[in-house]
Parts: structure tokens; sequence; C-alpha cells
């Protein structure tokens, strides 16, 4: 029968490129194609046309493709067998002669460019001869006449089909090398049957599968992964096929080979090589037994060994070959167990006998017991041990030479198994001599271990002069590290001296007459206690670790330090213990929560479960005398201030603003008025804007209490003993210090207490000299900016409570980076201390209040000179910045972000000549505000610029528009409050920010213009606050006016950190203000 090109070809093209191929030719795939007898050129249709490229060099046939599949793994494709079936059936490609019978077609470039003639030939298309796609019964046939000429091609060739493999074993190779040394070589029969010499052979991947028996198609495969014993190319020098096994690949390959009967070991190289067949022993494996005897005199051993197996024994030199697993002998390879010793059995097959003098007995064990043999076979001198110890991953560090400008500790790591230290390494196992141990190691923990201190910052070196591998650490990420070590059970040592970990703390909490004691002691272990004051104290002078007696380094877990720096620093230390005033005993007890071994004695633990059961005090009603009638929180509030009274400690009512902070106190003081007779007059100190709101408000709801306005020029301080009540301004306060600390009140009471937010400042420090015997703030803001304005208030309502102000200033630094820890005990040890309600959890009944932004796009002038500040600010404050530190330029940056702000509203502000420019606020403002007046509605415009309330009162006066004003000069406020609450003609109320957003009552507006923003969002709540309140009745609007791509944008991002940072104390949630810096300036100047 004929053979076809392509049934020649077919050997050649992976199978999955013939079979889709095939089914394209036959589907008429191959629309366009030209050629001759030596090139082809087509288009094969596939998800789109591919161009396709076949030349013929004699017997090579080389294709080319357009397709991806080509592209990327340079293989014939699919394209190709079909453009190649094609051509065949236009008899195309066919050169001279027959078809060649060793022709392939393989993959190649040529197609790279298409021949230009390509596109312009005559081309028949594959519909030329007849219909496109093949008739169904052809295309059958086809298909089964290609099955038949693969299975034809699949048939072994000629040198394959008359010879036989087989397998020598070099011996000489195998003993010089590492691993079985293998060639793989053919035989053929001679004419009277027997076999001839084998000659070197090679198989090819390709021919595996034509390999007649089935063993070698097993054994080949295997091998092709195999390496070249002789050289590093596929044939050796001798022409041979020769590989290198080892490990496993032993195990698999010799059984099969030596069980084929083909198997044959070269017992000598050439030349005159010897030549021996090798069958499998199937029997059972021979067994290697160390011999020790003793010698003469007992004054040595004699080692020998010796194979057995059963009866049968073999001297160790007695084998033609032996390799570990496996043994050569009178034609035979069968197993061989060395039972873990065949380093011993190589080493007495080289080198013969062997004789130990005694004297060398422990020499010789320690060599016995690392090299793997079973100490049951020793001679009882000779045995050891054989335990498994849970190690100790130790790490020791000496100074270090400087690599580059830091400072570097050398490090050696060592692992400790039960007193044995050994180094990190692949032994599995370790000897200790002194106990004939043999200890089994831990390579997967000792891999942890080093890996962790890698991601602990150590790193690695190769020291050259000693040739192993050094360790090295920054000697400022050491302590760390050392800390996060010793944490996680490891022995840490420096320059000779040993690190210890606390284990424990122990603690007790004892009373004094009037005070509290904290007794306590950290544990390092073995008998080693240090006093908590002591181990405080070197801290304070920044001392990460302590001496202890015995000359170790104790360690403290940096936790624990924090935790109990910030208990010793509320108190005073004195001795051995450390004592706090009983008004700590909430932060004590939050302190401590964490501590559960902690011993308390019988009054402390009183007095904590009365102040834990706070929240459930009673109610209280107001005296008879009382003209109005409490709601339920505001009963409430009179027990807290009963609570507070029996304690004897101050505290600040924190409710939202509008809940009637007033009122609860006025009912307070009357209803004491009314139980004591005789009562030392209380002191309110107030912003000068609401001193008559007091009076109007007690004259309406506690009409029995004499009240004293002690806030103008005439005020005698000989009066005062007549009044339960008297009314006082910051500022007058601040002038009378020096008298008013001469009178003991009942109460001192701060109404709006942030104004003593600085600790600093004159009214604070006025605040503080005053004498009372309990103390009230008012405040529904105790936080604005950061948690050290907390020290200021409470160091007024209870003096000492929160320790020193540096010391709460770390606590309040750590609790405002979300240390959730010192958030956590901030807020619990103060939460006896404040009363916080919001409106929507007393007050459902309050109309509803919506907060809308209204956004101003700067136009024309207005946005030309905003832009040019802002890049005239930009330039120079961040070159100042960079030049003199943002400490030292703070002052620049508030008066580049003032000017910023004030361009923003109106460019009057910036250049007063400029008070007839148009304003985009005003431009948004101004219809609003004539819409909500033709509506009937009241609204208040607040503004921080009392010259933007200026030019705003101009344009309202233009219009003749009525509207009150009041600012920080405005003497006669009452009346100026009256009015609008009263007038229905006076529609309009102009506030600044600062002198109005406090205290006022003005629930006659529904609306609230917020005409800039300000820095602090609590101010701006204050200012809509002064509509939405107790007695409003109608739905509350407020919108804040901001000017689009301004600073004034960013000041409202930044504001929401300021809004979470009273919640983060008053509902112990996690919110906190971050510090200016210099990105943030970036931002706000971008």
């Amino acid at each position: 029968m004929s053979v076809t090109l392509t049934q020649v070809l077919a050997a050649t093209v992976p199978g999955g490129s013939r079979v889709k191929g095939r089914a394209y030719f036959l589907d008429g795939a191959v629309t366009r194609i030209a050629g001759d007898a030596w090139s082809v050129e087509a288009t094969v249709r596939g998800s789109r046309d591919y161009h396709v490229t076949i030349r013929r060099e004699t017997e090579t046939f080389s294709g080319s493709c357009e397709c991806p599949y080509f592209e990327d793994r340079f293989v014939v494709c699919k394209h190709i067998w079909a453009a190649m079936l094609e051509a065949e059936r236009r008899k195309l490609l066919l050169g001279e002669g027959d078809v060649p019978r060793d022709a392939v077609l393989e993959a190649s470039d040529n197609g790279d460019v298409m021949d230009p003639e390509f596109r312009r030939r005559p081309f028949r298309h594959a519909d030329a001869d007849g219909a496109r796609r093949h008739p169904a019964w052809e295309r059958f046939l086809d298909e089964f006449s290609q099955s038949l000429t693969e299975a034809d091609a699949a048939r072994p060739p000629a040198r394959f089909a008359a010879a036989q493999l087989v397998y020598v074993i070099d011996r000489a190779a195998t003993l010089n090398g590492t691993g079985l040394a293998l060639d793989v070589q053919s035989r053929q029969r001679k004419k009277n049957g027997d076999w001839a010499k084998p000659k070197p052979t090679s198989v090819s991947p390709s021919e595996i599968a034509q390999l007649p028996d089935a063993v070698d198609r097993e054994i080949v495969p295997l091998l092709l992964g195999a390496s070249d014993p002789y050289t590093t190319s596929y044939l050796s020098q001798y022409g041979r096929a020769s590989f290198r096994l080892a490990g496993p690949l032993v195990d698999r390959v010799l059984p099969l080979v030596a069980q084929s009967g083909r198997a044959l070991l070269r017992a000598r190289p050439q030349p005159g090589e010897e030549i021996v067949p090798i069958a499998w022993d199937a029997g059972p494996p021979w067994t290697f037994h160390l011999e020790i005897v003793h010698g003469s005199g007992n004054e040595s051993f004699s080692i020998d060994g010796a194979l057995l197996r059963g009866h049968d024994r073999l001297a160790i030199r007695e084998p033609w070959m032996l390799i570990d697993g496996y043994v050569f002998h009178g034609g035979t390879v069968a197993r061989l167990d060395a039972r873990g010793a065949f380093a011993w059995l190589a080493q007495l097959r080289r080198s013969g006998p062997a004789v130990i003098p005694s004297d060398a007995t422990g020499r010789l064990v320690d060599v016995l017991a690392r090299s793997g043999i079973d100490p049951l076979d020793l001679p009882e001198e000779l045995r050891f041990e054989i335990a498994s110890e849970s190690p100790q991953a130790c790490v020791s560090v000496t100074p270090g030479a400087r690599r580059g400008p830091m400072p570097m500790l050398d490090a050696e790591v060592t692992f400790d198994y039960g007193g044995l230290r050994v180094a990190p390494g692949t032994a599995t196992t370790a000897f200790d001599p002194d106990r004939r141990r043999l200890i089994r190691r831990d390579p997967a923990f000792e891999q942890t271990a080093l890996t962790r201190l890698s991601q602990l910052g150590f790193s690695r070196h190769w020291d050259y002069m000693v040739a192993r591998q050094h360790l090295w650490i920054g000697a400022d990420q050491f302590s760390s590290a050392m800390r996060v070590l010793i944490r996680e059970g490891w022995r840490v040592e420096a320059e000779g001296r040993t690190f210890r970990t606390a284990q424990s703390m122990r603690s007790e909490i004892r009373s004094g007459v009037d005070w509290f004691e904290l007794h306590g002691s950290v544990d390092f272990g073995d008998g080693k206690f240090v006093p908590l004051p002591r181990l405080l104290a070197d801290r304070a002078h920044g001392d990460a670790t302590i001496t202890l007696d015995d000359g170790t380094v104790g360690i403290v877990p940096e936790e624990w330090l924090r935790r109990w720096s910030g208990i010793a620093g509320m108190g005073e230390v004195s001795g051995d213990h450390v004592r706090f005033k009983v008004s700590q005993v909430a932060l004590l007890d939050a302190a401590l929560a964490s501590q559960p071994a902690i011993r308390v004695d019988e009054r402390f633990a009183r007095t904590r479960e009365q102040l834990a059961t706070f929240s459930g005090i009673g109610a209280l009603d107001a005296a008879p005398s009382f003209a109005g009638q409490l709601r339920d929180y505001q009963r409430d509030a009179l027990g807290w201030f009963a609570f507070l009274r029996r304690f004897n400690v101050g505290g600040c009512l924190a409710d939202d603003m509008g809940l009637g902070k007033t009122v609860m106190v006025l009912a307070w003081l009357d209803r004491l008025r009314r139980e004591r007779r005789k009562i030392a007059p209380s002191l309110v100190v107030v912003p000068r804007s609401v001193v008559f709101n007091w009076k109007e408000e007690a004259a309406r709801f506690a009409p029995k209490l004499r009240v004293l306005d002690f806030s103008g020029a005439a005020r005698s301080m000989e009066d005062l003993q007549k009044y339960d009540l008297v009314v006082t301004t910051y500022g007058a306060m601040r002038r009378d210090a020096i008298r008013l600390k001469e009178t003991v009140f009942e109460y001192v009471i701060l109404d709006e207490a942030q104004a003593i937010k600085n600790a600093s400042t004159a009214s604070a420090k006025a605040a503080r000299l005053l004498q009372a015997s309990y103390r009230l703030a008012l405040s529904g803001t105790p936080v604005e900016n950061h948690l050290g304005e907390l020290w200021s208030l409470f160091e007024f309502l209870n003096p000492g409570l929160l320790g020193t102000s540096s010391t709460f200033a770390k606590h309040s630094v750590a609790a405002s980076r979300r240390d959730p820890a010192a958030m956590e005990l901030l807020a619990r040890g103060l939460r006896p201390f404040i009363l916080r309600r919001t409106k929507a959890q007393v007050a459902p009944e309050l109309p509803a209040r919506t907060e809308l932004t209204l956004h101003c796009e700067l136009q024309g002038m207005q946005r030309e000179m905003y832009d040019e500040l802002r890049a005239h600010y930009r330039a120079t404050l961040l070159h100042r910045i960079e030049r003199d530190g943002l400490a030292k330029s703070r002052m620049h940056i508030l008066e580049a972000l003032l000017r910023l702000r004030q361009a923003a509203c109106h460019t009057a502000l910036v250049d007063p000549r400029r008070a007839g420019a148009p304003s985009a606020k005003f431009e948004a403002l101004l219809p609003l505000l004539g819409e909500v007046r033709d509506e009937g509605h009241k609204c208040l415009v607040f503004s921080q610029f009392t010259s933007l309330l200026a030019l705003l009162r101009t344009r309202l006066d233009e219009d003749g528009a009525p509207y009150e004003y009041l600012d920080g000069q405005t003497r006669d406020r009452e009346a100026r409050v009256h009015r609008f609450q009263t007038d229905p003609d006076c529609r309009l109320f102009l506030i600044s920010l600062k002198a109005g957003g406090l205290g006022l009552n003005l629930t006659a507006a529904e609306y609230v213009f917020l005409l800039d923003p300000w820095w602090n969002p609590a101010v701006e709540a204050q200012a809509i606050d002064r509509a939405h309140r107790i007695g409003q009745t109608r739905h509350v609007f407020a919108y804040r006016l901001i000017a689009v791509n301004t600073v004034e944008e960013k000041i409202a991002e930044l504001q929401a950190t300021k809004r979470d940072l009273a919640d983060a104390i008053l509902h112990a949630d996690a919110g906190l203000l971050r510090e200016l810096k210099r990105e943030d300036l970036e931002v706000l100047l971008s």
C-alpha cells in the first residue's frame, strides 16, 4: 500500500493539531490556497481568517501561521495541518520522486513576511473542485483511513522490532559518583539465534510508545529525567545513553531492570571490560550488623561488621558492590537493610576493621550515637540514651561594628535541648556526651524560630573569615524585638547577662483614713519580686529594664508599664505603695479591672460598689416652691446631684444644649434651700451673654431663691451672705478672684464650663482658687478639641482626680492615638462624674432638626483674589515650614488660613476698599432671607466675623428689613433677645458666633444660617441649639454656607475628627482629634 505525504508527516505533528486540523479540512475551512511543488500559501477560517505558509526543502517541511496558538507555542497548529491536507488533495508540495520516508513537518517563522504575489495569484478556492464541504460519506471514510494510517505510524520502527534493550550497570561509575550509573544499550539477534554484543543506543520521548516490550515502556520514561553520569550531553563520548539514578528513582527503576532479565553489571571498565548478567533476588533483605568486641585485656574495642540473612553470613568486603539499600552479589541484586548505619558499612568496606583504645570510649560513643546506630546493638559500656526534649530558642547579642550611621549588635542563635545547646543546622539529632544522650532535634521549631528573627528585624550576612552566617540587628531595634522574644518564650542574653520576663503581678488595695493605698510587686520567677514603685521609678528615669538581685535583667511587658504608670501617675508614691484620694475610686477600679487577682479590703469594696450603682440612683422631685414641671430626665439629674453630694465629689452635667441644664441646677438649689434653713450662698459663673438668662430663669422657676447679679461695676462683697445664688461672669471672677476666694460657697457652679478648658488661662486658675463645699460644671461640650481639656475641668471639680497635668497628658495622647484600653480606662473612671443625655434619648417629643449645606461658587474677582491668595500662601508657607519647622510657623499658618477664610466670605474682609464688591455667600443668602421673612418665619444668622455681619447689615438696611444685632460689644442683650422673641415684625437676628453661641434661648427662630464654618463643630452646634432646645415647637432648619473649592471645604472635613472627640469619652467610643500636620496644611491649601 502506497504511503501518502500526510501519513508520513503525521508522526511529527501533535495529535491534537492533527485531529482538529482534519476537522477543519473536512469542514471546508481552507478557503483560499495557492502554491506549487515547493511552497503553499493558504487562508484558513477560524475565529478569524489566518494566513498559513508551508515551505519544502527536500525532506523537511516547515509551516507558519498567524494564530495565537502558533505564536505562543511555536508548534504545528490545526490551521497548518488543515492547509497540508488541502495541499495534498490538490497534489501540491510533492516535489520530485516518491514521498520521502523520513519527512518531517516542523514549525518555522518563514511566514513572517507574506509573499506579495499571494494576493494576486489566481486562487483555487476549496470549492473550485466541487462543494466546499465534503460529503458526509467522504468525511467518514477519510477519518477512518487516517486512523488506520496513524495506527500504522505507531508500529515500532524496524530497529526496535528486531532489537532488544539491555540495561548495563556501571560499577566503577557508581562507586566513584553519587547514585547508580546505568547505560541503556540494544542488541540484535544473530542468525544462529544468539544475541549479539550490546551496542550503545538512545530512545527519544516520541519513540517510547513504539517500544515492543511493556517493561521497557515503563522503565525508559523513568530514566529520561535522570542526569548523565559521564557528560552533560545527552549521549556520552562512548555513544551510550547514560543515566545517574539516586534516591527514590533507584527504588523504582532497579527492581524493574533486574526483573527484566536484561540487566548486566560491568565489573571493569574498558578495555577488557567484564560484563555479567544480574538477576533480581526477591528474598528477604540482607541486614548489616556492626560488631564491636573487647580486645585483649579490655584495653581496646575491635570494630567490624557483616551482612546477615537468616543463617547466611557475608563479610562486608565479599559482595561485588554495595549501594544504600541494595547488595550486588553472586549474579543477583538483593535488598539491603543497613539499619541506618550505611556510613559504617561503607567505611569498614573501604578501610577494614578498626581498633579503638579504651581511653577513647567517649569519642567512640559520640560517633556511634551521631551515626544512627541502635544503642541496643552495642556493648553495655558503649550504650547511650535516645531522648526527646522540648527546645528553647536562645539568642545572645554583643556589640558589633557599625553598618552606616547606626550601631549594630551581632547575634548568635542556639537551641537549648534540656541543657544541651546546639547551633542551627541540618542535623536531626544532637549528642550530649556528659549524659550520653542522643537528643532528637525539632527542625520545624528551629526553622520557625529563625524565621521569627527575620520578622523582628534580624538580618543575615556571610562571614568569610569563619565561613558561616552571622546575624545582626540595629541597636535601636533590639529593645522592642527583645520584649517580643521574651514574651514568646525565648532566652535572651546581652553581653553575658540573661533577661527575665515578668511572670505575674501581685497587687492589693488597703484603706487609710481618707485615702486608699495600692501595694504591688512584680514576680520575675525563682522568688524574684520587685515592688511596683521601684519599677515605675526606674521607668520614669528612662530605664526599660531592671537589674534583679541575682544579676539577671528583668523586663516587664510594655502594656503593663503603660497601665501601671498611668495608675501611679494619678496618685502619690509613698514608700512601697501609691496613695489615692477617695474621689479616685472609680478611676482606680477601672484601671485595675484587668487584674482579676487583685485583693481589696472591705472599705474599698463597699465604696466601689456604691459608685458602681450610681446609674440606678432614684429620681428626686423638686421642692413645692419650684414653679415648674420637671421632666423625668431632669428629676434623674436631681438624684445624681444628691449622689455627688453624698460622696462629696464634683460632677459635670454634660447634657445636650437645650435640655434645660439651668433649670435643673435651679431646682436643685431651691430644694437645698428648703431642706436646710441656713446654707452658704452658691456662686454660678457664666458668660456675660447669659447673666440675664440666669436671672430670668431663677425668677420664673425658683422665685424663693434670693439672686444677686454680681457682674456690675458696683458689686460688693459685703452683701454676698444675704443671697442664695450669686451670678457673676468669667471676667468678674478673674478680677475678683482674690476677694472671692475668701468666701466658702456652698456650691461653685461653672456654666459653659468649656471656658476653662485651657488650664493655664487666668479663668481656669481663678476658678481653681474659689472655695466651696461642692462643685458643679455645666457644658454640652466638655471636650471640644483634645482630651487634655478634661484635666482642667476635673482639676476644678475634683482636684487631683486625674493626677498631674503631665501624667494626664501622656494618657490623653495614648487615648487620642486610638488606644482602646486607654480610652476605656478614662471613660470608665470618669463615668460617675459625668452625666450626659442627648435630645434623642430624653426629649423625643422635641421637633426634628435638619442640617443642610449650601454650596456657593466663587465668581469673577472674588475667585481671582482667592486663588491668588492661596497660591501666595502655599508657596511661602511650605517654604517657611521646610526652613523653620512647623512649630515655629504656626502664627503664619493661622494668619494664612484666616485670610483665606475671609476671602471665601467677602473680599472686603481682606481689602476694606471692596465693600461694594459682590459676595457669593450674600448672593445665596439674601434671597433665602427674603423668602423666610415673606413666609412669616424667624431666623438667626451667625458669623464669627463681625465685619462680615456689618457688611450684611448694610445690605439689609438698604432693603429696609428690620433685624436685631448682637456681638461682644452689645450691652443691652436682654432687650435685644426679648424684642426678637416677642416682636412679630423683627424676623432676623444677626449674631456673632462667639458672643451669641452660648446660653441664649431663641426658640422663636425656625431657621439658622451659619455664614462661615468654624474649626470646632461644637461651637456651631451650640449656635444651632439656640433655637433647637426645650420650648421649641417647630421644625428647625440649619444651613451652613460653604464656598466650594476653598479652605472651607477642607475645614468641613477636619471637623469630623473633632465631632467624634466628645463621644469618645462621654460614650466610650473611639474618636479623636489629630494634630495639624504638614500634610493637613497641604490639603487645606490645595
